[in-house]
C-alpha cells in the first residue's frame, strides 16, 4: 500500500531540509498524541543509522516500531524506514529545488505486509484508502504550509 503526494514550499532547499530533520521535532508531536518515543542512539548533526523505539495504540492494539534514518542525503532525500510486527514501511522525503526561494517536497509511505494479520490489516486499510489518502494529502499540505511560516518567522 503505498501513499504519495506533494508539495511546493516558499523556502530554500537547505532551510526546508534543515527543518525536516529536526527529528526531536516529531519525536515530541508523536508524544503529545500519545505515543512513547525514545531515540537509541542521537547523534548531532543527525545521520544515517539513528535508531527510534515507539510505541503506540492504533485499533485498540498496543503496537511497537522500530525506525531506522536509512537514507540523510543532505539536501536532497531522507528516508527512514520503520518496522513492527507484521508491517515494514518506508517514508522517503525527496527535495527539489525548483528556484532559490522554491522548494518541492516529494512524500511517500509505502507499507508491505510480512505475515497474515498484517496482510489483514492493510487491506481493511486498502478499503478505505480513498479517504485515507484525501487525510494524507491534507496533512501534507498543511505541514507544507508549517515549513513556510516558520522560514517566515525565521528569515
Amino acid at each position: 500500500m503505498k501513499f504519495s503526494t506533494r508539495e511546493d514550499v516558499d523556502a530554500p532547499i537547505e532551510a526546508v531540509f534543515d527543518m525536516l530533520s529536526e527529528f526531536d521535532t516529531f519525536e515530541r508531536a508523536a508524544m503529545r498524541r500519545g505515543a512513547e518515543v525514545q531515540c537509541i542512539n542521537r547523534v548531532t548533526p543527525a545521520e544515517t543509522g539513528m535508531i527510534w523505539k515507539a510505541a503506540f495504540d492504533l485499533r485498540g492494539k498496543r503496537r511497537d516500531l522500530n525506525i531506522e534514518l536509512i537514507t540523510f542525503e543532505r539536501p536532497d532525500e531522507i528516508v527512514l524506514e520503520s518496522t513492527s510486527a507484521g508491517i515494514l514501511g518506508v517514508f522517503t522525503l525527496e527535495l527539489m529545488a525548483l528556484s532559490r526561494t522554491q522548494t518541492r517536497i516529494q512524500v511517500s509511505l509505502e507499507a508491505t505486509a510480512k505475515n497474515l494479520s498484517a496482510r489483514l490489516l492493510l487491506q481493511s486499510l486498502k478499503l478505505a484508502k480513498t479517504s485515507l489518502n484525501a487525510k494524507y494529502k491534507e496533512r501534507v499540505a498543511e505541514y507544507a504550509k508549517t515549513l513556510e511560516e516558520r522560514h517566515k518567522r525565521m528569515a
